[in-house]
Order: structure tokens, then sequence, then C-alpha cells
């Protein structure tokens, strides 16, 4: 084993990056990137208000929160089939997606969201990083940051589309809801039958050998902290709480930017090819935020990275302020919330393994992607209530979700500098 294991130059967890990859570019895309440009269609389409159809983005994540740390704990076992797991979740996101077109009232796609968003939790939210965590000891975060700039990728392509669909009065909104759902359910499928799996463990002793001993030990510095707590431990330290708090002001601003851009950028009267456009450069820019978050955290330090993404937040929340008066500075948007992404996407994974270890890594970030995951669900409900209660006026919404912004790394900034003291005087013993 030893010996097959130096000769060996291929490492099959790239593979699975790989594969994770195309999970994040369709079926992840369909669900979280292209559906927002639905709300304007279908809210016209249907009678439905502002309020009442991003509810089902409330609902949907709420339930997603509640079944995350199951799904994390179920995931996390080793007698656990990764591949089947997969393959429902798939079937949850595509084929639930389907389903949109044949909802006959507001509560049936409020179900549906829910379904939704228990198989991204799946295959996406959880599963990725649980996946990337089970196959890579070193190149996590490049890992991880490759994994999820599918997402970027896929939207590119997703934006576009939807933008087609949509706007073709032979197709309409319930059509496009059944050529994405489609589209999901069969890279889904596709993804998870042939290249999901866990690891074998003359393939992980591999991958440690094809590494120096100089990357492998920078690597476990930088990604994994020295000091391991149990949940139990964690749960005690009122720090971790501000932390975790803090991730829910994220999802509250993430919610607002991400899902409501495209239809306030109807709303104020752009041409709908300049929307597209303004979505496939957000989902360009997000491929880099992305695919170098990792690096960003390795090179620039949890601290500086983190203060990078809040700054680049902050401009991006007051550029959509005034994009009616400067259209240009959507594109401004798109830059500032692509590039930022990482602090969300890659952020819950990466300072999971950094600041508390691997022993409890599913629980944990299964824990701190409900905070994450409750912010993300009231977001987008209280940002249409704000513009329904401003009458139909934006600007009061957009100043709230900066706000939000402001107060997420600021927390997040505290938190983080007061648990890497804790474990360093921790390790230092």
């Amino acid at each position: 084993m030893k010996s097959s294991s130096k000769n060996s130059k291929f490492f099959y967890g790239w593979v699975v990056v790989f594969a994770c990859l195309l999970i994040q570019a369709i079926p992840f895309g369909v669900v979280q990137n292209a559906h927002p440009q639905f709300i304007k269609f279908v809210t016209e389409g249907e009678g439905y208000s502002l309020t009442q159809f991003s509810m089902l983005f409330t609902i949907g994540t709420i339930v997603s929160a509640i079944a995350s740390p199951f799904i994390g704990n179920i995931l996390s076992k080793p007698t656990t089939n990764v591949k089947l797991m997969f393959v429902i979740g798939s079937i949850l996101v595509g084929g639930g997606f389907v389903l949109n077109s044949f909802a006959n009232g507001i509560w049936a796609y409020y179900g549906i969201s829910a379904l939704n968003q228990v198989g991204l939790a799946i295959i996406s939210s959880i599963g990725v990083p649980m996946l990337i965590s089970l196959w890579f000891t070193e190149n996590k975060g490049f890992a991880l940051g490759l994994a999820f700039c599918g997402g970027g990728l896929g939207n590119i392509f997703l934006q576009q589309l939807g933008a087609k669909l949509l706007n073709d009065p032979n197709i309409g909104y319930k059509k496009a809801y059944i050529v994405f759902g489609i589209l999901a359910l069969v890279v889904g499928l596709l993804a998870s039958i042939l290249f999901i799996r866990r690891p074998k463990a003359e393939e992980l002793t591999a991958n440690a050998t094809n590494n120096s001993k100089e990357n492998n030990n920078k690597e476990k510095q930088n990604t994994t902290s020295t000091v391991e707590y149990t949940f139990n431990e964690v749960k005690q330290m009122k720090v971790f709480w501000i932390l975790a708090i803090s991730f829910t002001f994220v999802g509250l601003y993430v919610s607002g930017m991400s899902v409501q851009f495209s239809g306030y950028f109807y709303s104020i009267g752009l041409d709908p090819q300049l929307v597209a456009n303004i979505g496939s450069t957000f989902a360009f820019v997000s491929i880099f935020g992305n695919l170098f978050g990792g690096v960003f955290f390795d090179k620039l330090g949890i601290r500086n990275s983190l203060l990078l993404a809040g700054v680049t937040v902050v401009i991006t929340g007051l550029s959509l302020i005034f994009t009616p008066q400067v259209n240009a500075l959507g594109y401004v948007f798109a830059f500032g919330l692509g590039i930022s992404m990482f602090a969300y996407i890659i952020g819950p994974s990466y300072l999971t393994g950094a600041l508390f270890g691997n022993k409890e890594f599913g629980t944990i970030l299964g824990v701190v992607q409900v905070f994450f995951a409750f912010g993300f669900a009231i977001g987008s409900s209280l940002f249409g209530v704000i513009v329904d209660a401003s009458g139909g006026n934006y600007t009061p919404a957009w100043t709230a979700v900066t706000i939000f912004a402001a107060i997420a790394y600021v927390g997040l900034l505290i938190s983080t500098t007061k648990i890497a003291a804790i474990n360093k005087e921790k390790a230092s013993k």
C-alpha cells in the first residue's frame, strides 16, 4: 500500500471537487440564483404581493435550518451512503423545482420551496463542506473555493437563460420552471451517481504522501485549529454565540441583495438585457470570489479577509441605493457582492474548521448554518415588508440591508479575534 501510494499521482478527491462544482453550478444555481428572476413574473401572473411570494424563501429556509443539524449528523456517520443521500437531495431540488409549474396557490409554492431547501442542504450547504472535509487534509481552502465557484460559473449561463425564457410570451414562468427543474435534476443525478462517494483509506494516504512536509504543515496551520472542540464545549463559549448571531445578520443582507436585486432593477425601469448582463457580471465575478476565497483566508488571515468582505459589502449596499440615478452602479453591485461571496459561501465551513477543529465539524457547522439560514429566511420577507410599507420605494430596504451587513462583520471580527486568542492560549499550555 505504501509503494502504491507513492506511485499514485492522481487524487480522486479532485474528481469529487469537480462533481461538487457541477452541483453548485446547476442544481444550487437554479434554486438560489435563477429563482429570484421569477419574482416579478410570478407575482404579476398570480397576483401575489412581493411580501407573499418572498415568504417562500423564508419558509423554505426555516425548514432547511431545522433539518441542517440532522443532515450534518447523518452525513458525518461513516455508515451513511453519501451517494444515495446526494441522489435524494438532487431529486428534491430538481424534481421539486418542476412542481412549481403546477402550483395552484401560494401555499403550494411554500411547500415546494421547503423541499428544494432541504435538498440543497443535503447536496450543497452541508454536503459539499462535509465531502471536502472527508477528502482533504491539505489544500482544503482551495478545494472549497474551487467547488463553490461553480455557483458563479453556472449563474453566468442561468441568468441569460432566465431572462430569455421569462421574457418570451410563448414560454413564460410556468414552462421556465419545467426547463430549469429538469436541468437541475439531470445534472444533480449524473454528478451524484457517477462521481460522489466517500474516500478510501489508501486514497487519503496517497494524498498525504504527494504533499511535501512543508506544505502539509502550512495547510494544517491555516485551515484547521490545533485545538479540537466538541459541540458541548463550543456551546459553553459566549463568543461562539456572537459568531453564530453575526451569521444571522450575514443571512439578512445576503437574502436582500441576492434575492431582490433582479426585481429591483426591473422595478426602476432597467432594460431586461441590462438586468441579465448585471446578473451575469455578478455571476462571473463571484467565480473569483469563491475560487480565491480559501486563498484569501490562507494568505490574508481571517481578520483581514473579513474586513475586506465587510467594506466591500457596505459599498455594494450604497451602490444599490443610487443605481436609479446612475444605472452603471448596478455593475458596482455585481462586482462587490460577487467578490465578497466567499465570506458567506466558504466562510461558515472554513471558520468552523479553522477555529474549532474537525472533531465535531459537521455538528458545529450545522448549528452555524442554522443561524445563517434564519437570517436568510426572514431577510427576504423583511425586505418585502419594508418595500411594501414604503409604497414600493426600495431605498429604505437597501439602507436596512447595508446596516445589517455592517453589524454582521463587526460581530464576526470581534468573535473570531477572541476565539483565535483563546485557541492560542490553550495551545501554548
